[in-house]
C-alpha cells in the first residue's frame, strides 16, 4: 500500500509540475503541409535498448508524424531538452497542447518488430515519436519511454526515407 501511495504522490507532482514551457503560439498555416498531397514515403524502425542491453520494440504502439514548426520545435525542446527520449515515468505527464495541434498530425501503428511506414508524405521536416516500454520483474512502474527522431522528406526521393527511432 505504501508503494502505491508513493507512486500516486509522485505522479501527481509530475502532472502538476511538468506543463511544457512553450511561449510560441501554434500556427495552423505553418503545419498545413502535412495535409498537402505528397509522394514521399517514410520507412522506420522504432525500438529502445534496455539497461541490460535487450532491444524492446515499439510493437503495436502508435507512431506519430508531426510537422516541424516553431510551435513543435519549442514543444519538443521543452519536453526533451537535448535528449531524444523521456523515461517512462514521464508517460504519466499530461502533455497539454493547442486544441488545433492534433488536427495536424498523422499516426500509424508499428508492426511486431517495431517497423512502420508513412505513405503519401508531402515534402517537409517532421518529428516522428512513439513509445517503447516494458515492465521489469516485480515492478509496478514501466521502463523504457518516449522516443523521437526528426526527418526531412524532400519530395524527389526515389526510395523511402529511412529513419531509426531509438532515442539515440
Amino acid at each position: 500500500m505504501r508503494g502505491v501511495l508513493v507512486v500516486l504522490a509522485l505522479s501527481a507532482c509530475l502532472l502538476a509540475c511538468a506543463k511544457p514551457d512553450v511561449d510560441v503560439p501554434f500556427d495552423p498555416s505553418a503545419a498545413a503541409f502535412i495535409h498537402a498531397p505528397g509522394k514521399g514515403k517514410i520507412a522506420g524502425h522504432a525500438f529502445f535498448r534496455s539497461e541490460k542491453g535487450s532491444v524492446i520494440y515499439a510493437a503495436g504502439e502508435y507512431v506519430y508524424l508531426i510537422p516541424a514548426t516553431p510551435y513543435t520545435d519549442a514543444r519538443f525542446a521543452s519536453f526533451f531538452g537535448e535528449r531524444k527520449y523521456l523515461k517512462a515515468m514521464r508517460l504519466f505527464i499530461r502533455m497539454e497542447s493547442d486544441p488545433e495541434y492534433q488536427k495536424f498530425t498523422r499516426n500509424t501503428k508499428a508492426e511486431a518488430d517495431g517497423r512502420f511506414t508513412f505513405e503519401n508524405v508531402a515534402p517537409g521536416t517532421y518529428y516522428i515519436w512513439t513509445q517503447a516500454t516494458w515492465y521489469a520483474d516485480n515492478s509496478i512502474l514501466p521502463s523504457g519511454g518516449i522516443i523521437y527522431e526528426k526527418v526531412t522528406v524532400k519530395g524527389d526521393e526515389t526510395e523511402p526515407v529511412k529513419v531509426i527511432v531509438s532515442g539515440k
